[in-house]
């Protein structure tokens, strides 16, 4: 299937694809980064799958087709429901993970809507992903356990499993007012059996969180059933027992169908913080933002030569990367990685990141995080030596380094803002003399001398999508000649039937065969520009594009490939989703704006600087 024709569930601590044809073809069991138990999506069924759907010799017996399949989300929540509409009837597939229990479960409900249908279940579990075929036993009627190794997963149903090459299958019918339970859960296998869960009440009980949950969110218009998905993803990534939040729920969907651009991303990587943070605060999870604010400080506890760009969800350093050759790939696109070697590059805007969310912490009302100030203190010194250093920039290029000019930026908004926080009336001035003193250094070095609009690199003639965060950061206003210049420039390299690449990766430059699809969140900052610019009318009709090209149930991948009209890379990827809140908050306080305006004048003063208005786009 499409990565679009996928659908999460999750439980805060892991999260599983669903596909349109009811089989869950991804789950890392505990965690979103332990090893997959169902790895189809990187190979075949026999690498690891659950599909409960209609039956299909049935269905073909009497050639019908495939049934007709339309899902949604139950409200704003993560469970999920699949309807399966065959010639005898419909059933309803609602598929959830339950919160704050003890194990890890998945609960699959089979409800009869209309009629009858024949329905089948096919069970393969394979540990390591899809590797290791585990020791089946049936504890009793309506029990079986599987175990390998540290593993154990139980599965629980009134349906009948029998054992079939390697896997458990059974064919059962449900007719309308029927409700068929599965609930197939995780510990490990020195343990005890997990607990039985009545899926039912189990079932009240999520529904009950996801409502709590969603009344907390403050986000009110045009926009807000959008914005409320994109924070229920954003939460789906959220690992409860620590507050990081990973990248995305999968490894290696490759960002060129059949390429070798295939990366793990159940990570936390630092860049994400400030973004993030944002739309959590800007939304009302004030909570969720201050748990994610004491992950960030601490996983960056020590010293600053050792920050790296990514941590596992309990702050783990060591994400050595490996590749897994038994799996064919995502539609035959190899390598399969797990880990990310990206973790121990130099990418000098994660001190900017660093610099920037606890600012915005500071600003939204946050409590102190314990040793803000000495860790402000710490990594600035360290900047300070390294700044004029190139390095792998905020792409995580595996070619040469360079002197990118976003990450130089970076550097300028960390002694920018500590310039601004800090009391010390010595130290701040000197923080300011150094970002003035990197600001220069940009504008001399960072801008063509012949275009007059700044490009990827320094002596670099190439354009670079990380460029329309100059104004979102404040470097310089949205409507100085050099940013406008640069937002041309962008438009007529790097849009491609109106959306934006990250980069020309027909130079080379990242080290890896050109070709990737259009990079999601990129076209959202292109929209933040247009904003600021005053093109209000392109920054709504490039954002109402932008939010069509989620899939029927709201979810991003990382890219989108234009050409062919569907998604790549992982799924779903928290940077298009917190890239569309911000810029949806920023749309509907234009929208505001305005409408204040028609109604009476408005004052503009002189305490109204370039600086604060720099910061309301920003925030």
């Amino acid at each position: 299937m499409r990565i679009e024709d996928y659908a999460v569930i999750g439980d805060c601590h892991t999260a599983a694809l669903v596909g349109r044809d009811g089989s869950i073809d991804w789950l890392c069991m505990p965690r979103f980064d332990s090893a997959a138990c169902f790895a189809a999506l990187l190979g075949r069924p026999e690498h690891g799958r659950w599909l409960i759907a209609p039956d299909r010799r049935v269905e073909a017996y009497r050639g019908k087709g495939a049934p007709h399949v339309r899902r949604r989300y139950r409200g704003d929540s993560l469970i999920l429901e699949t309807e399966f509409r065959t010639a005898t009837g419909t059933v309803r597939l609602i598929d959830f993970m339950p919160l704050n229990g003890k194990d890890r479960s998945i609960v699959r409900i089979v409800e009869g809507v209309s009629g009858h249908v024949a329905m089948e279940t096919e069970l393969i579990i394979r540990f390591d992903y899809g590797i290791t075929i585990p020791w089946v036993n049936r504890i009793d009627s309506k029990t079986v356990a599987a175990v390998a190794g540290p593993n154990l997963l139980s599965i629980r149903t009134p349906v009948e499993l029998k054992g079939e090459n390697m896997h458990s299958a059974a064919r059962f019918k449900v007719r309308a007012g029927e409700r068929v339970p599965f609930v197939l859960s995780y510990r490990e296998s020195h343990y005890e059996l997990p607990d039985t869960l009545d899926a039912d009440i189990v079932l009240e009980q999520t529904e009950k969180h996801w409502a709590f949950w969603t009344e907390l969110c403050k986000v009110k218009g045009k926009w807000r059933n959008e914005v409320m998905r994109s924070l229920l993803t954003l939460k789906s990534l959220s690992y409860q027992p620590t507050g990081g939040i990973v990248a995305a729920v999968t490894t290696s969907l490759p960002e060129q169908i059949g390429g070798g651009r295939n990366w793990d991303y159940r990570y936390c990587w630092l860049r994400d913080a400030t973004f993030t943070l944002l739309a959590f605060l800007n939304a009302g999870y004030t909570e969720e933002a201050n748990v994610w604010q004491h992950w960030l400080v601490r996983v960056i506890a020590g010293a600053p030569e050792q920050l790296q760009t990514m941590y596992s969800v309990m702050g783990d350093k060591r994400l050595e990367e490996l590749e897994l050759p038994h799996l064919p790939g995502y539609q035959n696109s190899r390598p399969v990685r797990i880990g990310n070697a990206a973790a121990q590059q130099l990418q000098l805007d994660i001190y900017g990141e660093l610099a920037d969310v606890l600012t915005q912490a500071r600003k939204g009302g946050l409590p102190p995080a314990p040793r803000r100030g000495e860790i402000r203190k710490t990594f600035l010194t360290h900047l300070e030596t390294i700044w004029k250093k190139p390095d792998e920039g905020i792409w995580e290029i595996r070619g040469e380094r360079q002197h990118f000019v976003h990450s130089k930026v970076m550097t300028w908004v960390a002694f920018d803002r500590a310039s601004n926080a800090v009391t010390d009336k010595r130290r701040a001035a000197h923080y300011r003399r150094i970002a003035d003193r990197i600001h220069k250094d940009i504008c001399a070095k960072g801008v063509d001398p012949k275009r007059g609009c700044f490009v990827q690199a320094y002596g670099s003639t190439r354009m670079d999508a990380s460029l329309l965060l100059l104004p979102l950061v404040g470097f310089l206003p949205a409507k100085d000649k050099r940013i406008r210049r640069t937002v041309a420039a962008i438009e007529k390299r790097l849009i491609r039937k109106g959306l934006v690449l990250r980069y020309e990766t027909e130079t080379g430059i990242d080290g890896l065969p050109p070709g990737e699809g259009a990079f999601l969140a990129c076209s959202f900052w292109l929209a933040d520009n247009y904003l600021m610019l005053g093109r209000r009318a392109d920054a709504r009709r490039l954002f109402n594009r932008l939010k069509r090209l989620g899939n029927d149930v709201g979810l991003f991948a990382e890219e989108y490939d234009p050409e062919a009209k569907r998604m790549l890379g992982n799924f779903p990827q928290a940077f298009p989703h917190v890239a569309l809140i911000n810029t949806a908050l920023n749309l509907m306080q234009e929208e505001n704006k305005n409408h204040a305006r028609k109604k009476k004048p408005r004052k503009i003063t002189r305490r109204q600087g370039a600086g604060d208005r720099r910061r309301r786009h920003r925030s």
